[in-house]
């Protein structure tokens, strides 16, 4: 199975896998998922950082380059993602979490969040 994970679980899987639900800890390390991240969830790192959010101190060139050197992949956006997210209902207003939705819908895998409203988007999201 291929997981899109949401930013804040590239963060938690990063540098606190305390954070991770038992659920997230073991679709994470199972060998056999394909892990991958949106260039939504970076550009979200960067702005939120420079804005000094605390749940969001890190930064995005290191963590770009910690998950592609432990096998991610990434996903741009491209104009596809871009127009579905206008097939969403108005559930959460966050713009990357949107976007990361409608990558998960149009490239067919699942998106893991630990965010129960952008857990109600339902398939292919899933609440870990």
């Amino acid at each position: 199975m291929i997981y899109l994970l949401d930013t804040h679980l590239l963060l938690w899987a990063s540098a606190s896998p305390a954070k991770l639900s038992e659920r997230a800890s073991q679709l994470i390390n199972d060998p056999t998922s394909g892990l991958m991240f949106s260039t939504a969830a970076l550009w979200e790192v960067a702005i939120k950082s420079k804005l000094g959010r605390s749940d969001f101190h890190a930064d995005a060139r290191l963590l770009r380059r910690g998950l592609l050197e432990n096998g991610y992949a990434e996903l741009a956006i491209d104009g596809d993602h871009t127009v579905a997210t206008l097939d969403l209902p108005e559930l959460h207003t966050d713009p990357f979490d949107r976007i990361q939705v409608a990558q998960a819908r149009v490239e067919g895998i699942v998106l893991l969040t630990t965010d129960e409203r952008v857990a109600d988007y339902g398939s292919p999201v899933e609440l870990v």
